[in-house]
């Protein structure tokens, strides 16, 4: 008979960068190993329990759900650094109650305990110790602990304490035995302690990775954490036994531990006992209470149904159809607490003047969301499908994503806790995970590689959503041959490899909002991060437990529209209505057609406004499908779309039928709703089989997709031969063409977008370019607004705004207000946008300014401001307000302001201290004379240069308002630049395929120098250089920095050259290679370079030269001789190259010979 043992002290992956078990990886081999039961004991969390579980049952493994608990003595609430020790605890679920005791006890760990761990007291074990078996754990258990310190009393009492605790029969002293000399006090000491004490023994292995050989890869992670390479750890004395804390099997675990039989079969005594069911079956929503004389049903019938009318004018059979269809629909999945709940708190943002979004996602293909107001768009007018929001053929909780004003988000959940409960509501976990690229730097750092080939190779893994290593090795030729070409780079891959997909931490889901029926503590535990109470379940976790899981999402576009309408409303004494606009106006459409997107949602990066510029839009729907095509994958099926666009007469169909669902996108399936009408309208699906399919395609499963291939043409009948489906032979469709159908629906709906998603965020776009044409200035004005902490996005607005012929206005005390604001068709400077400029002093102002006045000069703002908040006033605030030209309309100079502002401060504050009654003296009879003295003196001083004024404007706003030293260059930057900043705004995988160790050429002004030394004692500067639209960082090497540190000054205008450097994770930089001064550009003699071209030359060669002449962007002209017609021909400015750029000399040399090569 086969032995039989069971682990019960197991780390999965969840044990964040200390476990290397990944739980299928994990279960594989339990399962290889026969056996029946496995535990999952994670540190101090239960994030993986789910996963664990239904894993687990789908291999005929029963889950024992458990977790290694951080205990402490005193109370788990104390945080000091007497608390910081603590010990571990082993708990398992025997049973449900064990289960919910289990989640509550590390709930409070994480909510109320955590003080760098989340540990908890044993009062708080007392009172949830019904339901639970614990073991007293690793040489860190508080009974190992104290045996390992020679105190066998100690270990005793806490022994028969932790006994007291859990009762008897369900405490355990644990065994461990890892080959090291600890374990070897614990295996002499504790079956002593048992004799004695009568509480049973258990033997585990700590569990830390699957198989034996992986415990390298462990080593690994364990680095990650600490920060260190493998060398740092070993040598900081972190070693510890490797290759021992693997799943052994029983035969391993009966031999490690001969003479502890009982031990071990108390392991399988305890997994018997051990049996929880999660509850996967039911809805946990909350409580929504209706009006008298309702039942849910009738209320939301209601309210669709008044909705509905509001909605539509012409409220025909097809509107009533569609209703009625979605209402039973959600009648029968039961989800009408649902809605309701969802209405309600869009109905209280309404109320509050809080913006709430059109819609996200599927939901805009609901006309009961649309009539009762939570999505904006109507789904029979832009052909949106219910089927794919709620498919009554798969049962699963609707997702209705809510995008809120991002300024006014926390009031709409604020309102949710207080309806509901502060203990029913908690945001949602999400794991940070090492994604390829990340996951080779994170191993070549371990590894000490040098950073620039860890570069290199992390950058060849493609930037495509969802990309893996393996995905890479298959897709990648350039990844596929670095990997093959070096024993170190296939090593740093391949562990890579293995890490890759691990969590590495945990976050706060940045909307996910969970709200249930009863306190969430009974429904799954609870962690913190930072402030936010979060679930320890991910959403798809949440949502299969039957739990209601909204997303609040802060949407800055929102409130760019909200502060623009109020801002018109206030500016042209009006109210407009954002809501009924044309979507089709083509006034607005104009914007698109000429791609002057700038500031318009979804539609302002360099490469959307490329492809703007060849869609040439002319209607909404072409925004749709722009919107729905313009992101990795489907981009590549622009050209198809562009082409077809502009040709429509020879657009062809595979089939007739597919005319009226493809004519919408010229005969290209861009979205997934058509996916599911072409399944529906040739093969006679229902909606809802269209969307199983479609999601199968998604997915590319083979198996589905090949059973299914067979339905949609051939049909399919039950067992009693009646026809379920029609298929496309039955409605005219061949089935060669039918086949071809198929496959064009396999190619497409892996890429294919949710029109839904698609038309809400089109209308969003649509709303922001109807307020950029009929009100630019308060449109610009409010959109700086939404940015005032991001200088780079302000500057890019102002020179739009520029171009648009708005002027901006700089700051000033007696005009500007918090944000950015509208003053006679201009747009004032926003007094927020002030470095530390704080609130309560800008209230302040304009509270006085709109109370009692304008301030007429700076001792009269002084006195005012104090008069009325004497807090506010701080030196600093004035100097930053000085800089900004705050004070300049008072005829003022700011040198003058700069002199004289603290005495003036000091004065007003000496005199408010000498005005408590009882204190005047005689002094003060002179005070008038010092103040005129000191405004005297102010108005005297001259004003700064310009030179200085735009510095002083740098520092405070962070940009040039009034101007921008780059101006009288902007000749010189056409010429000279063939790139600049505003090429790195939009998506950085795109970004990054476009310039990614590129040469380029840019021009700009130095902002700051940081000099640096060397290894070898050298000097190196990195520098930020500024252009008109922002910033970059110049990495200048030492050999670099040697041959032109004379010009690299701050305030210098260069031209610079040199291969741009992207990164998804870190900002791009320039590796420079030539600088030049803008100042010696009309002294300097221009080169000419001579080519000399040889009789024989291929023409191959000649486009060589031809694409390394482009490269250089230089000013020094090119003369090629030929000496097969002896003759010599300068090429035109276009392949004017840079004489000093030693890397494109080099590169002719090497095809041409040094001999063909000469500068004149």
């Amino acid at each position: 008979m086969d032995r039989e043992f069971t682990h019960l002290h197991v780390h999965t992956e969840y044990s964040l960068l200390d476990g290397f078990s990944p739980i299928k990886k994990l279960l594989d081999y339990a399962e290889e190993l026969n056996m029946k039961s496995l535990a999952i004991t994670d540190h101090g969390s239960m994030f993986g329990v789910v996963q664990f579980y239904k894993e687990a049952k789908k291999r005929g493994i029963n889950p024992i759900l458990g977790c290694e608990i951080y205990t402490v003595n005193g109370s788990y609430l104390e945080k000091s650094n007497n608390t910081k020790r603590y010990n571990h605890l082993i708990l398992l679920a025997e049973n449900e109650i064990g289960y919910k005791n289990l989640m509550k006890i590390v709930s409070l760990g994480y909510v109320n305990g955590f003080y760098y761990k989340p540990r908890v007291d044993k009062d708080i074990l007392r009172k949830h110790s019904q339901g639970i078996i614990a073991l007293s754990a690793c040489l860190k258990g508080e009974v190992s602990e104290n045996l390992m310190y020679d105190d066998y009393e100690k270990a005793k009492e806490v022994a028969l304490e932790l006994q007291d605790i859990f009762g008897k029969g369900n405490f355990f002293l644990e065994l461990q035995n890892h080959g090291i000399d600890k374990d070897q006090i614990i295996l002499n000491q504790m079956p002593i302690l048992s004799q004695e004490t009568g509480i049973p023994m258990v033997a585990t292995n700590d569990v830390h990775y699957v198989k034996k050989e992986d415990w390298k890869i462990h080593d690994i992670l364990l680095c990650i954490q600490l920060g260190k390479t493998i060398q740092e750890k070993n040598e900081g004395g972190m070693y510890y036994a490797p290759a021992e804390f693997y799943l052994r099997s029983a035969d391993e675990m009966y031999e490690l531990f001969e003479g502890f039989e009982e031990a071990l079969e108390n392991t399988n005594k305890i997994a018997e006992r051990c049996s929880v069911e999660l509850d996967f079956g039911n809805l946990h929503l909350p409580y929504f209470e209706i009006p008298e004389g309702y039942t849910n049903k009738s209320y939301l019938r209601e309210l669709a149904t008044k909705g509905i009318h509001k909605r539509y004018r012409d409220v025909n059979k097809t509107v009533l159809d569609r209703l009625e269809f979605e209402i039973r629909t959600i009648e029968e999945m039961g989800f009408v607490d649902y809605f309701l709940i969802v209405s309600d708190f869009i109905r209280f943002a309404k109320s509050k003047n809080i913006p709430v979004g059109p819609g996200r996602g599927s939901a805009a293909g609901s006309i009961v969301s649309y009539a009762l107001e939570i999505t904006d768009i109507d789904p029979l007018k832009y052909n949106l499908l219910f089927e794919r929001f709620l498919n009554p053929e798969r049962v699963s909780m609707p997702d209705i994503d809510i995008d809120f004003c991002y300024e006014r988000r926390e009031e709409v959940i604020d309102y949710v806790i207080e309806k509901y409960g502060e203990d029913k509501v908690a945001q949602i976990v999400t794991f940070g995970t090492m994604a390829a690229r990340g996951a080779i730097r994170d191993v070549g750092r371990v590894l000490d590689m040098e950073y620039k080939l860890v570069d290199e190779v992390a950058k060849k893994v493609p930037m495509i959503l969802n990309m893996t290593i393996d995905k890479a090795l298959e897709m990648s030729p350039e990844f596929k041959q670095l990997y093959n070409s070096d024993e170190s780079i296939k090593n740093l891959i391949d562990i890579a490899n293995a890490v890759e997909g691990m969590p590495r931490h945990t976050s706060t889901h940045a909307a996910g909002v969970v709200i249930s029926k009863k306190p969430i503590m009974e429904y799954v535990p609870l962690a913190r991060n930072k402030d936010a109470v979060i679930t320890q379940f991910n959403m798809i976790e949440l949502e299969e437990l039957g739990l209601l899981k909204m997303d609040f999402l802060g949407l800055r576009t929102l409130t760019v529209i909200q502060d623009a309408i109020d801002l018109v409303n206030k500016n042209h004494k009006k109210k407009i209505s954002i809501e009924d606009m044309d979507e089709n106006d083509p006034k607005v459409l104009s914007i698109f057609t000429v791609a002057d997107t700038l500031g318009i949602f979804q539609f302002e990066s360099p490469g959307m406004r490329n492809f703007l510029k060849e869609l040439k839009p002319t209607k909404f729907d072409d925004l749709i499908a722009a919107n729905s095509l313009f992101r990795p994958g489907p981009m590549n099926e622009i050209p198809k779309y562009i082409y077809n666009k502009n040709h429509v007469d020879e657009i062809e169909y595979l089939h007739p039928k597919l005319e009226p669902i493809l004519n919408v996108t010229y005969g290209t399936i861009v979205y997934q709703e058509q996916v599911m009408q072409i399944v529906q309208q040739l093969a006679g699906y229902s909606l809802g089989a269209a969307d199983n399919l479609r999601r199968a395609m998604s997915k590319k499963k083979m198996d589905v997709m090949e059973a299914e291939r067979k339905k949609f043409i051939f049909g399919e009948k039950d067992n009693e031969g009646n026809l379920i489906t029609s298929g496309a032979i039955r409605n005219g469709v061949s089935e060669e063409i039918a086949n071809k159908i198929y496959d064009l629906m396999i190619d497409f709906a892996k890429y294919a977008f949710n029109k839904s998603h698609s038309a809400a965020y089109s209308l969003v776009a649509m709303r922001t370019a109807w307020l950029k044409y009929y009100y630019p200035v308060e449109f610009m004005a409010a959109l700086m607004s939404s940015v005032m902490g991001n200088t780079s996005q302000i500057a890019l607005y102002i020179q739009e705004s520029k171009r648009l012929n708005i002027e901006i206005l700089q700051p000033d005390v007696n005009y500007s207000f918090k944000k950015f604001s509208v003053e006679n068709g201009k747009i004032r400077f926003g007094l927020m946008a002030i470095k530390n400029v704080g609130e309560n002093l800008i209230d302040t102002i304009v509270k006085v300014r709109e109370s009692s006045g304008e301030f007429k000069n700076f001792r009269d703002f002084i006195e005012r401001i104090v008069a009325d908040n004497p807090l506010v006033i701080n030196k600093r605030a004035m100097e930053c307000l000085i800089k900004a030209g705050a004070f300049s309309s008072m005829g003022v100079t700011r040198a003058g302001l700069m002199v004289e502002y603290s005495l003036v401060i000091d004065s007003v504050q000496s005199s408010q201290k000498k005005n408590i009654p009882g204190q005047a003296s005689l002094f003060d009879m002179f005070e008038d004379d010092k103040n005129e003295e000191v405004e005297s003196n102010i108005s005297d001083i001259d004003e700064y240069d310009k030179k200085d004024l735009l510095k002083l404007e740098k520092e405070v706003l962070g940009i040039y308002l009034t101007d921008h030293p780059m101006r009288p260059y902007e000749d010189i930057v056409k010429k000279y630049s063939n790139f600049n900043t505003l090429e790195l705004k939009g998506d950085i995988s795109i970004i990054e395929e476009k310039w990614d160790n590129k040469r380029v050429s840019i021009v700009g002004i130095v902002d700051t120098i940081n000099k640096k030394f060397t290894k070898n004692n050298k000097i190196m500067e990195f520098v930020k250089l500024e252009d008109l639209y922002g910033t970059i960082e110049l990495t200048v090497f030492p050999n670099i920095y040697q041959k032109y540190s004379s010009i690299l000054e701050e305030d210098k205008v260069l031209i610079v050259k040199g291969t741009i450097n992207i990164s998804e994770r870190d900002e791009a930089n320039i590796i420079v290679s030539t600088l030049e001064d803008v100042e010696n550009l009309n002294s300097k003699i221009k080169n000419k370079l001579f080519l000399r071209i040889e009789k024989n030359i291929s023409d191959e060669i000649l486009n060589k030269i031809k694409n390394i002449l482009l490269k250089s962007y230089g000013k020094d002209p090119v003369n090629l001789y030929f000496e097969k017609n002896n003759k010599c021909y300068q090429l035109s400015e276009k392949y004017s190259i840079d004489i000093n750029d030693s890397l494109i000399l080099m590169e002719l040399k090497d095809i041409l010979g040094s001999d063909n090569i000469k500068i004149v």
